[in-house]
Formats: C-alpha cells, structure tokens, sequence
C-alpha cells in the first residue's frame, strides 16, 4: 500500500507548486532575499534544481516529500562515484541529515534509503561525520 504522505516518484518537469498545489503568489515586497528565492525556486521544474538549491529547500522544509526523494538519490549517486575520487554535496548532505523527528515518521522509505546511502559514504569531514552519525543513531535498522 503506498504512502499518501509520500507521493509516488515526482514529475521532475513540474514545479513544486504544480505539484503540490499551493501557489504561493508574489513574496511581499519587504520580503527578505532568502524569501524571494524560495518563491523562485518553488516555481521551477524539480528536476531543475541544482544540488545547492534542494539543500536551502529542504533546510527550510519547503516540498519535502517531492525534494527528499530527489536529495536521496543525487547523494546516492555521488556515494557510489566518491571511492573513485567523487565529490559529496556537504550542504546537501546537512539539509537532508538535519531533518526533525517528525520528516522521518512521515517518511520511513526515504529514511530507510538514505541511511543505506550514509553508510556508504566515505571521506566525510569531521562535521559531517557527527551529523550522519547522529542521523544513524536517532534512525535504527528497524525503522
């Protein structure tokens, strides 16, 4: 049975708006350039977004459950190249690790794969290290 919190693989030619449905409108105009942004970014095609865009996303909980999915994957991506000298998205990583409590009960399939991808990762900063570290540890295998 699927999730309904979790919509099946997003139309990565859609916007977050098209699809969740909410049209945020023009941001006030005393809005602050982080604020403007979003509302940029939530009017572009998902599949559009660059790595460092999907970490302020996500680090604001902005379309969780079409952008989380999408952070998995590129992270898994670039967990399987990284032994051959690949890169990790260290801002995408924090977003998606950094994540409440909350995101991951409504989400149990996205934390089950990305604590698979975390446990690939290697070569991690001191930092980024504490922070998988904490996701694994507040995320057992039973989840």
């Amino acid at each position: 049975m699927e999730d309904p919190a979790m919509p099946p693989s997003a139309d990565r030619s859609k916007s977050l708006e098209q699809l969740d449905g909410e049209h945020w409108g023009e941001p006030p105009s005393d809005a602050t350039s982080l604020v403007r942004t979003v509302h940029e970014w939530r009017r572009r095609p998902i599949g559009m977004l660059e790595p460092d865009e999907l970490a302020r996303l996500i680090g604001q909980d902005v379309g969780l459950p079409w952008l989380l999915p999408l952070a998995v994957e590129i992270l898994r991506d670039e967990a399987t190249e990284q032994p051959g000298g690949g890169f990790i998205d260290g801002d995408l990583l924090y977003a998606v690790v950094t994540r409440g409590p909350d995101v991951w009960r409504d989400h149990p399939e996205i934390a089950r794969e990305l604590r698979g991808v975390v446990t690939l990762l290697t070569n991690l900063s001191t930092y980024e290290k504490r922070e998988v570290e904490a996701f694994l540890a507040s995320h057992p295998e039973e989840l």
